[in-house]
């Protein structure tokens, strides 16, 4: 069976996952590739003709079979040989299978995969039609080529961003804005004179400069001339603080919202007639 597909990927590109045999074998629908050294831990990688082991699931008209088998790749002049072999997980059929790619790089600026392969059956898919088999290959073909260009294209990208990471930290930057402190303006003025440590006897005493903060706001421990706040300042203080929180609770409103007088109920003096 013949089959072509184009992608919208390079060729060097696509050629990068096929060699290598995990990478290539994760765009296959339905493979499902067992643990390696660790257990539930994945291979990221393999070596080029290395083997990957694994499950596939396949469907062939109204059949699903699923394999249990191991899948190589190999590149000879430019032509990568899929090798697969498997045997049914439910019953004693086994399959082989041969596929051919080679790509070829398009005018487009993307890549052609062709397709060549055969096959060889025992067990369910013998007996199915022909024609179901080839439908379903092609199927699992076009499948491929697209899972193949959605990756080839996602980590084509990441490899372009890690050139650029690796370019751009190879050296430093020169002039960067905190390669040298930034004081702020009117700093340094008038300490141009002063070339030493030593210059610093010249300012004289400075004991008659009076305490830090004595030109600070009135009222404020250390605070200046006049520790006692104005009588305005004083006044709200009392106002606002000056209460106690049970006279507040307890002291009756005053103003406009204070409660009217009672009416005089005094007694009247009755007079003898």
């Amino acid at each position: 069976m013949d089959h072509e597909v184009f992608v919208p990927v390079p060729v060097e590109s696509v050629r990068r996952v096929l060699r290598d045999p995990v990478q290539a074998a994760r765009c296959v629908p339905g493979l499902q590739l067992d643990a390696a050294g660790k257990p539930g831990e994945l291979r990221e990688t393999a070596e080029p003709g290395a083997a990957v082991v694994g499950r596939l699931k396949i469907r062939v008209g109204n059949h699903t079979i699923t394999y249990r088998g191991r899948l190589g790749i190999v590149e000879h002049d430019g032509v990568f040989t899929v090798e697969g072999e498997g045997t049914e997980a439910r019953g004693p059929g086994s399959v082989k299978a041969v596929l051919t790619v080679r790509v070829r790089d398009d005018a487009s600026g993307g890549t052609t995969l062709d397709f060549a392969g055969t096959a060889q059956a025992e067990g369910r898919l013998a007996g199915l039609p022909d024609t179901s088999k080839e439908q379903a290959a092609r199927r699992l073909l076009d499948r491929f080529a697209e899972a193949l260009a959605a990756y080839a294209a996602e980590h084509a990208e990441g490899a372009e961003a890690d050139e650029v990471d690796e370019v751009d930290g190879d050296g430093e930057a020169e002039g960067a804005v905190y390669d040298s402190p930034v004081l702020p303006p009117g700093f340094g003025d008038g300490l141009d004179g002063l070339d030493a440590l030593s210059d610093l006897n010249d300012l004289g005493d400075l004991s008659g400069l009076g305490e830090p903060g004595a030109a600070g706001v009135p009222g404020v421990p250390g605070g200046g001339s006049g520790d006692e706040p104005p009588a305005e300042a004083a006044h709200a203080r009392r106002t606002m603080i000056g209460r106690s929180a049970e006279e507040v609770d307890h002291a009756p409103p005053r103003g406009r919202y204070a409660p009217r007088p009672a009416p005089d109920t005094g007694s009247r003096k009755v007079l003898a007639s």
